[in-house]
């Protein structure tokens, strides 16, 4: 399926002078690479950008954008760029001969609402994705009845959603735009209009997408901004940084490495630095402390365990943020499962000049526990996909805010280097991660008895 891309608009409220709306540069990104790198996580790779005002810069930026990139862009050029957008939408007339996505350049949107549009069965010429929200003043106002567009425009009477300039159309719209253009109406809307008059317009409502995450633990209600000003963009800026971070996190993570976390990502964003960088960087630092542990520097690589804890949810972030997520970013948990547990494993190594084997034991059943623990939270995700164990129930979520995990053991550390009995600190990390297994399985082996339970009784049920 192809897209096609409107970016022929001034956007005189938002770009600096002699700049054009589509090149506003926002965490690191400019709004057109947004849209293109969002559609294509959805799995789009040919695209027509409609260019108009400083057009040609629009698509040098985007020839040097797609140098590395196995996209196909091409341009229609829109003259009468002044004019309403229906005027755009007609220029890629030619190109388009089969159902296509279309969208705004200057639209920040969740993945989520395009993944779904284009899978919907659509019955129409034309699918309208709207939201529910009250409308903002410029905003373009729908009514619709029974999921088909009774009107839609920004001055209508009546409406009940808002138009959020993600569409999945066919190529009969261009036909309902022409009729429009022959009345002197150049709006994408009244486009539109025209098919709602023909019950030939229906609405996908944003506001029905399942706004639980799995892989995030959270909430996260399908989003869109339309940026038409530096407020929107603010406003944009905390929006995604915000759903960059996952939700159901101990308390370290949740009231502390969180802000800092945010404040780290805000900054890195509009710096050429990679998700895979700060990893390298995280994974450098942690082996130092792993190095100071081993040689008995117990409270500078204590410290450096929280540097570490604080780096390790930036690359996530920046990845989600700037849309940079990759292949290889998907081992970065099995790295820091090895560096998190060099650290216990080094501590016991240096004790044993004191305490024999004892540590060393201790840190050998730490990375036993943990990775049974792991393992049983393998063993429900395969089974019940619909959330992770650590968030699956009331009591799952409560312990996940103080389970056996690295930054807990950190302050276990911490607090035994203070007061100089670094043994207890293996000790307790030793007892919480006992616990910790012990709970995971049990509620593993709970959750997936009672899905057994449910198979055999719908089974019996049928016979």
């Amino acid at each position: 399926m192809k897209c096609l891309i409107l970016a022929a608009g001034k956007g005189s409220r938002l770009a600096a002078r002699g700049d054009s709306k589509p090149l506003v540069s926002f965490l690191g990104l400019t709004l057109i690479e947004r849209t293109i790198l969002t559609a294509q996580s959805c799995g789009l790779t040919e695209f027509c950008v409609v260019t108009g005002y400083n057009g040609e810069k629009v698509r040098s930026f985007l020839d040097k954008f797609n140098q590395n990139r196995n996209l196909k862009i091409t341009f229609c050029v829109n003259e009468d760029w002044q004019k309403e957008n229906g005027l755009s939408v007609l220029k890629a007339k030619e190109i388009f001969n089969e159902k296509f996505v279309l969208l705004m350049a200057d639209h920040i949107f969740d993945e989520r609402i395009l993944k779904e549009l284009i899978a919907y069965d659509m019955k129409s010429s034309v699918v309208l994705a709207v939201d529910r929200g009250e409308p903002l003043l410029g905003d373009t106002r729908v009514l619709e009845k029974d999921g088909m567009i009774v009107d839609i425009g920004k001055n209508i009477g009546e409406s009940n959603c808002i138009d959020t300039g993600i569409f999945l159309c066919s190529p009969k719209i261009f036909s309902y735009i022409e009729a429009t253009v022959r009345q002197d109406k150049t709006e994408l809307a009244d486009g539109i209009a025209k098919a709602a008059q023909r019950k030939d317009a229906e609405v996908f409502d944003i506001t029905q997408i399942n706004s639980y995450i799995p892989s995030m633990r959270k909430e996260i209600k399908a989003f869109w901004i339309d940026v038409n000003t530096k407020e929107d963009l603010t406003k944009a800026k905390k929006l995604l940084i915000e759903n960059a971070c996952k939700g159901r996190n101990d308390l370290l993570a949740t009231y502390v490495n969180k802000p800092i976390e945010n404040f780290i990502v805000s900054r890195l964003a509009n710096m050429q630095i990679t998700p895979n960088q700060v990893t390298i960087l995280t994974n450098v630092i942690a082996y130092t402390a792993t190095f100071l542990f081993f040689h008995g520097f117990l409270l500078v690589a204590s410290l450096l365990t929280f540097v570490v804890s604080f780096l390790d949810g930036v690359d996530g972030k920046l990845s989600r943020v700037k849309i940079a997520s990759s292949n290889t970013g998907k081992i970065e948990h099995a790295f820091d499962f090895l560096f998190e547990h060099s650290w216990y494993i080094a501590l016991g190594i240096y004790l044993s000049k004191n305490y024999a084997m004892l540590p060393v034991l201790l840190s050998t059943f730490v990375v036993l526990f943990d990775s049974f623990s792991y393992y049983c939270e393998e063993a429900f995700g395969k089974a019940i996909k619909s959330r992770p164990l650590a968030d699956y129930g009331r009591i799952e979520q409560l312990f996940r805010k103080f389970d056996g995990r690295k930054n807990s053991y950190i302050i276990f550390i911490l607090l035994g280097v203070l007061l100089n009995e670094p043994i207890w600190s293996l000790v307790a990390i030793f007892a919480w991660s006992l616990i910790s297994a012990a709970f995971y399985s049990s509620r593993t082996i709970k959750h997936l008895y009672a899905l057994d339970h449910k198979k055999t009784e719908i089974r019996n049920s049928a016979i």
